[in-house]
């Protein structure tokens, strides 16, 4: 399917639960003409929430993708998740988008997700825009939002709407752009009514309009230039201006509406097409050799359709209709029948069918190119996060980095019969989902769920009884911990055997020490470097020593939970000719591990939760006790009009069930949000009890 790559753009909606996202969603896809009626969040219809759990719920679960086209340009919208368990969802979907629509409520402004979900935009470099929502709530305060914008997220919101009234009283919107006043009528807000901007706004439009101008000229010497020679700038020049300061993450143009009440979307699609870049304008994925273990030497991608396929695996799905395997094409083209290469896994695929989505309806196409978006039917092995290319021309693409899961629970068939069905879902939905991950306790013989929350956790115990079929039995939830080095170490793993016939010989030396801050947040978990050289250890056994550290270190020190956060380097060994075997070295690693363990100063660690708790003013007191009795660390509280918002931070083992302690504190009025923040030590007092329990 040939596309115009200029008039292409791949954008997503991201937000923090609640701001409204999905509603955004379902007005695209209305005033674009790809829906006939509108889907209601609030009535379990909306379009884009095809899962039984999120109608049920009234929340989106998982990203859904559909195309649609407004004024001769053709878009891929991803719709995302808000609620921090399914994080993963927008993790996988600004890693492949070259724009995104970040929504804020008018009322609730910058929320804990919201943070999150500006992080991980700014972590894949995502341009982006604003639209401040809910303008008809009471309450809404669009300029409070955007300084919280600012303020709290280190943004550069730059106004380029503003509303006309507020709450019950909103009426229309101002464009600084345009130098016009939109109404919008109709039943469903279809009739985008154009007015010169009113008499009585005519102070507000002159000083918002400087406001604008002055941001946008500063970011360009030539349109500061004419901006101070004339005053002003045209139409054309401000929007080369926008554009220069999205494309470059200098500022972020920001937008207003209700989606709700049909006011401000077609004016929002219309800057979607104006001011998000199309895939070749921030092409900024980067390829690497196969013999470039470390990603030292990035080669760019060219979205170009005439150059070896080079395309990324961002998201696996099970669906009532077969596995679908999302990917974003970025250099190249694939047909339907090809035979395809998945580089990481060694293995050969065939695309069975290539389909453009809405939600889950199915559209077949023929072939996809460079700088597009579409689902694939029949991948049996490509992971999230996998490349697929040809097997004559291969490379790897940058991947996806995923947090580690932070709860974990037992499981067990409800019976013998549905144990096999139970692997096979597991395995399904592991595939699935980065964050979600499935192990047997080597101690107890259970077999242990992970993921990133209780409702995580939940949702995906419906989905297999309701998808899968499968009953199943699961314990109380519980917390993973980790464990890490705090101490350097050099340290010689030997592993001598002569039992007779052929012995086990195996000799390395490895220096060992603590990840730094840099190296974690680029999302490693360990790092592996092969110092060796003139051939002390051949090649062929450097893996071997590699898969014994990493098996000692899953294994734990304090309490037997796995060891994160360590540097190793290969510096030094020897080799028997005759002896020295894959097993030998992998048992010298292991041995090192061993011998490091004690000397390593390991340390237990918990996760923490970044703790955000909106409540009415009388229960604020009330509030911050119950948290502090929780190990809490308040970090601030703000009041927001007749309620408080307390923000902190607290270890996730003490807040199961702070759902039904905060209800009844608070009469059922005060709500909470969670994210995950950073693995911090264990108390020591607490290190024993734990390890007992473990």
């Amino acid at each position: 399917m040939a596309i115009n790559i200029k008039k292409t753009r791949n954008f997503g909606i991201i937000a923090h639960i609640d701001s409204g996202k999905t509603t955004v969603s379902e007005r695209i896809l209305y005033y674009t003409g790809k829906s006939h009626k509108i889907g209601e969040v609030h009535e379990g219809a909306a379009t884009m929430d095809w899962m039984k759990e999120e109608q049920e719920r009234g929340i989106t679960i998982t990203a859904a993708a559909t195309s649609v086209e407004w004024n001769g340009h053709y878009m891929n919208l991803i719709d995302t998740p808000g609620h921090v368990d399914f994080t993963a969802e927008v993790e996988r979907s600004c890693r492949v988008l070259d724009g995104a629509v970040v929504v804020f409520c008018s009322v609730g402004g910058v929320q804990a997700q919201s943070e999150t979900v500006w992080r991980q935009a700014d972590k894949y470099k995502v341009p982006r825009m604003v639209f401040i929502n809910k303008m008809d709530r009471v309450g809404a305060d669009y300029f409070n939002v955007v300084g919280q914008i600012k303020d709290r997220l280190g943004g550069t919101p730059v106004p380029i709407q503003y509303p006309v009234g507020g709450g019950d009283e909103l009426e229309g919107i101002v464009d600084l752009v345009h130098q016009k006043y939109y109404t919008f009528e109709g039943k469903n807000g279809e009739e985008l009514v154009v007015h010169d901007v009113p008499e009585s706004e005519a102070d507000r439009f002159a000083e918002n309009r400087e406001f604008m101008l002055e941001a946008i000229a500063q970011e360009s010497e030539d349109l500061m230039e004419k901006y101070l020679e004339e005053g002003d700038l045209s139409e054309e020049d401000i929007k080369k201006g926008i554009c220069h300061g999205v494309y470059n993450y200098l500022f972020q143009p920001v937008l207003c509406g209700s989606a709700l009440k049909n006011i401000g979307v077609q004016p929002l699609l219309d800057a979607i097409v104006d001011y998000l870049p199309d895939p070749e304008s921030v092409h900024n994925m980067n390829q690497f050799d196969l013999e470039d273990k470390l990603h030292e030497n990035p080669i760019p991608t060219k979205p170009d359709p005439n150059a070896p396929l080079r395309a990324l695996v961002f998201k696996v799905m099970s669906t009532p209709h077969g596995e679908l395997s999302f990917i974003r094409v970025y250099q190249g083209k694939m047909k339907t029948g090809d035979q395809i290469y998945c580089p990481n896994q060694q293995k050969k695929e065939r695309a069975s069918r290539l389909v453009k989505l809405h939600a889950m309806q199915q559209n077949a196409v023929d072939e996809i190119e460079a700088g597009d978006i579409c689902a694939v039917v029949g991948l049996k092995f490509a992971a999230t996060g996998e490349t697929i290319c040809f097997e004559n021309d291969q490379a790897i693409l940058e991947g996806i980095s995923f947090a580690l899961p932070v709860i974990s629970m037992a499981i067990e068939p409800a019976s013998n019969a549905d144990k096999e069905k139970l692997a096979h879902a597991l395995a399904k939905m592991e595939r699935e989902d980065p964050t979600f991950t499935r192990y047997i306790d080597g101690e107890t013989g259970q077999l242990i769920i992970s993921g990133m929350g209780e409702l995580h956790l939940e949702v995906l115990q419906h989905r297999l009884l309701d998808d899968f079929k499968v009953e199943a039995k699961v314990g109380t939830p519980r917390v993973s911990y980790r464990e890490a080095i705090t101490k350097d170490v050099e340290v010689r793993g030997k592993h001598v055997k002569q039992t007779g016939g052929a012995g086990q010989y195996g000799d390395c030396v490895i220096k060992i020490r603590p990840l730094t801050d840099e190296e974690k947040a680029a999302g490693h978990e360990f790092i592996w470097v092969n110092s060796i050289k003139g051939g002390a250890i051949p090649k062929e056994y450097i893996s071997s020593i590699e898969a014994g550290c990493l098996a000692e270190f899953s294994r734990g020190h304090v309490a037997g939970y796995p060891i994160i956060g360590a540097h190793m380097e290969l510096i030094d060994g020897s080799y028997h000719d005759v002896d020295s075997s894959e097993m030998a070295f992998r048992a010298a690693g292991a041995l090192a591990i061993r011998e490091a363990l004690p000397k390593l100063g390991v340390e237990l660690l918990e996760p923490w939760m970044k703790v955000e708790v909106e409540t009415p003013d009388e229960f604020t007191g009330t509030i911050i006790g119950s948290l502090n009795a929780k190990r809490a660390m308040i970090s601030e509280t703000e009041p927001r009009g007749v309620t408080t918002v307390v923000r902190g931070e607290t270890p996730l083992g003490e807040m199961f069930g702070y759902t039904t302690d905060l209800r009844s504190m608070s009469q059922g009025r005060a709500a909470f949000t969670m994210e995950p923040g950073d693995y911090k030590s264990v108390p020591r007092s607490m290190v024993e009890e734990i390890a007992k329990k473990s």
